[in-house]
């Protein structure tokens, strides 16, 4: 019953002109029902018709055998390898869990290619990291990050310190 409620304030925002709160309430249907695909079209419409973003259409439109070829070549180009269009197609579960076959056949597409390019069998639940992605770190950015808080530390605690000795003297 939520899916149905929140689609009925999806409508009544678009009416209204909240493009962006009903996007952002379609986000959380395709979050909390990957596996249906109403959210998905309906966030696609929006993208193409609203935003003229045909990247965010063909994203989810991806999982439908009537989807446009440009918005599919579109989203593809943005996401330019498997492990990206895993995470930007927000699913979860297996491909069994589709709800056609043709979407089926396009999760194991994708996540096969995934596979491929990490080196190892992923999941949908837990697409892996890729090097070159931004959310990878290396050895030298954490040494950094690290030696750059316990700069601050020392630092804070010197002007403390300071603080404390000239409150006294």
């Amino acid at each position: 019953m939520a899916l149905n409620d929140t689609l009925a304030r999806v409508d009544a925002d678009l009416a209204a002109g909240r493009i962006p709160v009903a996007r952002q309430r379609l986000r959380g249907l395709v979050s909390s029902y990957p596996h249906e695909p109403a959210p998905r079209r309906r966030l696609a419409a929006v993208y193409r018709r609203l935003y003229g973003d045909p990247a965010e259409a063909g994203r989810w439109m991806y999982l439908e055998e009537d989807r446009s070829p440009e918005e599919t070549a579109a989203f593809e180009e943005r996401y330019a390898d498997a492990v990206r269009r895993m995470r930007a197609m927000a699913w979860r579960g297996t491909e069994s869990d589709a709800p056609t076959p043709f979407a089926a056949r396009q999760l194991a597409a994708v996540r096969e290619s995934a596979s491929e390019i990490v080196g190892r069998p992923v999941t949908w639940d837990g697409p892996a990291e890729v090097k070159g992605d931004a959310r990878e770190s290396g050895r030298l950015a954490d040494a950094l990050a690290g030696g750059g808080c316990l700069l601050l530390t020392v630092a804070f605690l010197g002007i403390w310190v300071y603080g404390l000795v000239s409150l006294f003297n």
